[in-house]
């Protein structure tokens, strides 16, 4: 049986050498080509990052555009996801290709596409996309070294426009001077370069190039992350650290102590700074797992605000059609004013020790702050790995508004945006969703201290799970 090939909330992900092959890929390529054309596309702009046969897939991808007579725009080596989405900005490429599976196991691959302003392509461009994906690739491939003689393929500095870009938007010199020192954990991600380019002071993890990821996948959460946080927490010198996903496109940041900031601070912290400090303004856009502290702080600043489904791809398209300040959603993936449409996990970072830079303060000083102005909370989640079957139940439960209480703690309120949050009391929510990538139903919680984010979780799997 041929395999239904279909994007999921940020791309299409499969496992290596099961349905994710060459053959497939085709399949995916041709489509976007057809696309493009159907559109009046005549360029792309292609990479791929550390994953196993990236360099195959990307150099696939592009033959298969250039047998189309669509020019190509390569990265040599691995690229993050906002170099890919920078690129088709700059080179004013019709649309981008990466060839990554973010922040999933080592076992994956993927395929995202990007549009003409640097950014997720719309979900209604992907339904388009897929709409054009035959059962097989048939087309006569030509060669790359075909393709390079015709100047259909062109090679593109990729990582160079990018490292030129953030030293002409940030203070680095700043950064660079100041009492900041910063450990960074790459996860064998595709930031590791630009990173070390762009800091080279800094204490560098995890930063070779490993497609198996040592067995770790590259998401960075806290229990990810446990060598970078052990680091710091031995080392008093420190004053930040900062890891990235497989494709550098997400964010985690820790404090001088070695604590987890998670994403809902550090958009927190991003909005005060691009309101208070830089003095812009804008409309704050979120997706439906982040905390309602966001939405309290933009009510306090007096501006426009919006809570979309999940996926970056919700929040780009409204990027690319407003004037947005700040945008994010939980599982790390942030963007501000005066760049690209995209998540970027080192754009963010770059964005916060700045602020650290030009305030002199540590990053548990500025969380304060935030605290100062929306009250203190803490966030976490749990992936809970499930069958099928009892995944199913446990979703019709959910929209049935069949569960009232978790442990001791009753619901008084459903909100179903995407996914169903179930409120406590003011402050206090569960919230439960199946992921649009892995086979996993993903459970997050807040309160006010993570002592009863924990007890609540619990409660939440115990009453799920049985």
């Amino acid at each position: 049986m041929v395999q239904k090939i279909k994007f999921g909330t940020d791309g299409w992900r499969a496992i290596i050498a099961d349905d994710y092959t060459v053959a497939n890929v085709k399949r995916v390529a041709e489509a976007t080509a057809k696309w493009l054309i159907s559109t009046g596309g005549k360029s792309v702009v292609i990479g791929h990052d550390c994953r196993f046969a990236g360099d195959l897939f990307a150099e696939t991808t592009a033959c298969v555009m250039g047998t189309y007579g669509i020019h190509v725009h390569l990265a040599q080596g691995i690229v993050s996801t906002p170099m890919v989405s920078l690129g088709v900005v700059r080179l004013k490429a019709d649309a981008g290709i990466v060839i990554t599976a973010s922040h999933n196991p080592h076992t994956y691959n993927g395929y995202k596409l990007k549009s003409s302003v640097g950014g997720p392509m719309l979900p209604a461009q992907i339904e388009e996309v897929e709409s054009y994906i035959e059962d097989t690739f048939t087309k006569e491939l030509h060669s790359m070294d075909e393709l390079l003689a015709a100047g259909l393929v062109t090679y593109a500095p990729l990582e160079d426009m990018y490292v030129a870009h953030a030293e002409a938007s940030f203070d680095l010199d700043a950064i660079k001077n100041s009492n900041i020192r910063l450990a960074y954990d790459a996860m064998y991600g595709a930031g590791q370069r630009a990173l070390a380019r762009l800091l080279p002071n800094a204490i560098m993890l995890h930063c070779d190039e490993n497609p198996g990821f040592h067995g770790q996948a590259p998401e960075p959460i806290h229990r990810n992350l446990l060598e970078l946080s052990n680091l710091i927490k031995s080392d008093p010198t420190i004053s930040v650290g900062l890891a990235n996903d497989g494709d550098a496109d997400r964010i985690g940041m820790y404090d001088e102590n070695g604590n987890f900031v998670d994403s809902h601070h550090i958009l927190l912290m991003l909005l005060v700074y691009m309101y208070e400090m830089k003095g812009l303004r804008g409309k704050v856009a979120v997706t439906f797992s982040v905390t309602e502290k966001m939405i309290d702080l933009a009510k306090r600043y007096n501006l426009d605000y919006t809570v979309t489904k999940i996926g970056f791809k919700y929040l780009a398209e409204i990027m690319a059609e407003e004037d947005v300040l700040v945008a994010g959603e939980e599982s790390g993936g942030l963007a501000v004013k005066g760049h690209i449409p995209e998540r970027d996990g080192i754009w963010i970072g770059l964005v916060i020790l700045e602020y650290m830079a030009k305030s002199g303060k540590t990053l548990s000083t500025i969380i304060q702050e935030v605290y100062d102005l929306v009250g203190s909370f803490a966030f976490d989640r749990y992936d809970l790995h499930v069958k099928e079957e009892t995944k199913q139940a446990i979703v019709a439960k959910c929209k049935a508004k069949g569960f009232t209480q978790f442990g001791e703690y009753q619901v008084s309120q459903y909100e179903d945006i995407d996914g169903w949050k179930m409120t406590f009391e003011t402050g206090k929510w569960i919230m439960i969703r199946a992921s649009g990538t892995e086979p996993v139903l993903r459970v997050y919680a807040q309160a006010p201290t993570h002592a009863e984010v924990i007890t609540i979780l619990e409660a939440a799997k115990k009453e799920l799970l049985g």
